[in-house]
């Protein structure tokens, strides 16, 4: 364990620097073919640029895919840099497609007393304490959220907003050891295109984290295996005047199978390890119908066993609407990082070391979702998922907090040390 220090400041707190990032729309959209998919990527993606570039980090470099790239530089001496792995950081610069985030404005209740949380520029949206018990813990607190008619987007400018605030403490204590620490903003995560266009030889890290989990503590091991079906269904159409005989209407055959769906298997009915099937999004006309299922889950076999239902129930809706045409296409999407996670224990064991010196308790679990790294390792980057202090991730009531912030740099400031032996 290191000796507790006195450390100097940072020059700009955790939060002011997340307000700052969250006022920025990057609202990233789904189905756009080039990256990012949103111009306001781009906005936030310079910023970071200067930022880094006045934090003194060097090879500061910006992709022609909207990627920021840079690197802190060790400060061991010759000897005691031998053999210190590259570290690295990443988080990313969208936010989801299913809320607006455009024109945020971050709520700071400051010293909170507990009680239900009113959100002002939209009253019905209330973070109660029932579904949220994490406030209990809470009091004293300084909890950031938007004013209830946007997103917050603490997923994940408050990531980006603690690594940049983790070089800051850095290059204000410089007694602080540490090796080379490689860094990442990436677009359109939450699309799931982003991250693809990383150059990895340039990024330079031997192993990586995304700092891109919910709750203080949270460290993930595991994330789902991840695939989409295209469901087609193909009617005929016509003139309603004269359609008898001739219309088939696709439509009722998308509404025969989506009523055949399990209640029991839909997002909203699952929690812990129970994967899913989740139809979210598509087009309904009468010629031809579209929808998007996602499959997930951790084992392979659950995800194949739930393709294969998904198969039954058209073979099903087919032999009730036999004139109506219906066609799957499933593709993978990313799959569990812990196939790969269980042969580098080491970067879970420094992790909750790093957490514990930030007084936390370290909590490994899977998480019902995936992230970058599970593109990044499957391409030869080990790369866990570090909370960020953020709850309710791509709502209306998403909320972090001052401590969150706060604690989630003093984490990756333990973190970076570790991995220099410290």
């Amino acid at each position: 364990m290191t000796e507790t220090l006195t450390r100097r400041p940072p020059t700009d707190s955790a939060l002011a620097r997340f307000i700052r990032y969250a006022e920025i729309d990057t609202q990233s959209a789904d189905d756009v073919d080039v990256v990012p998919s949103t111009p306001g990527q781009w906005v936030l993606a310079r910023l970071l640029v200067d930022e880094l570039r006045e934090l003194g980090a060097e090879d500061v470099w910006l992709s022609e895919t909207c990627v920021v790239y840079a690197a802190i530089p060790s400060n061991l001496d010759g000897d005691g840099d031998l053999g210190v792995p590259v570290i690295g950081l990443i988080a990313h610069m969208d936010t989801a497609p299913a809320v607006s985030g455009a024109n945020v404005k971050v709520i700071v209740h400051e010293d909170y007393a507990g009680g239900d949380i009113v959100l002002p520029g939209d009253p019905s949206h209330v973070i109660s304490v029932a579904a949220n018990p994490v406030l209990l813990d809470m009091l004293g607190d300084d909890i950031v959220t938007s004013d209830g008619t946007t997103l917050l987007g603490s997923d994940d400018k408050a990531g980006i907003a603690e690594i940049l605030t983790m070089v800051d403490t850095l290059r204000q204590n410089p007694e602080i050891r540490h090796g080379r620490i490689a860094i990442a903003f990436s677009p359109d995560e939450e699309v799931g295109s982003g991250i693809a266009t990383a150059d990895l030889e340039r990024f330079g890290a031997a192993f990586a984290f995304t700092i891109d989990g919910e709750g203080l503590g949270d460290i993930f091991d595991e994330t789902w295996n991840a695939r989409i079906a295209t469901i087609t269904f193909s009617g005929h159409n016509t003139h309603p005047g004269t359609a008898k005989g001739i219309l088939v209407n696709s439509v009722f055959a998308v509404a025969d199978f989506v009523g055949r769906l399990p209640k029991d298997m839909l997002p909203e009915a699952t929690e812990g390890r129970d994967g899913f099937i989740h139809p979210e999004r598509g087009t309904i006309e009468v010629e031809r119908s579209v929808l998007v299922i996602g499959l997930r889950d951790f084992e392979v076999g659950g995800l194949d066993a739930k393709e294969h239902l998904l198969r039954q129930l058209a073979a099903q809706t087919r032999g009730r609407y036999p004139d109506v045409g219906i066609s799957i296409e499933v593709e993978a999407f990313y799959r569990n990082i812990k196939e790969v996670l269980k042969d580098h224990p080491q970067l879970i064991a420094n992790a909750m070391e790093a957490t514990r010196r930030a007084g936390l308790t370290p909590v490994v679990r899977p998480i019902r979702g995936g992230t970058d790294g599970s593109w990044l390792t499957f391409r030869g980057l080990p790369t866990p998922d570090l909370f960020t202090g953020g709850y309710n991730f791509h709502g209306t009531q998403e909320f972090n907090s001052r401590r969150g912030l706060e604690k989630t740099t003093e984490m990756l400031v333990h973190l970076v040390q570790i991995v220099a032996g410290g």
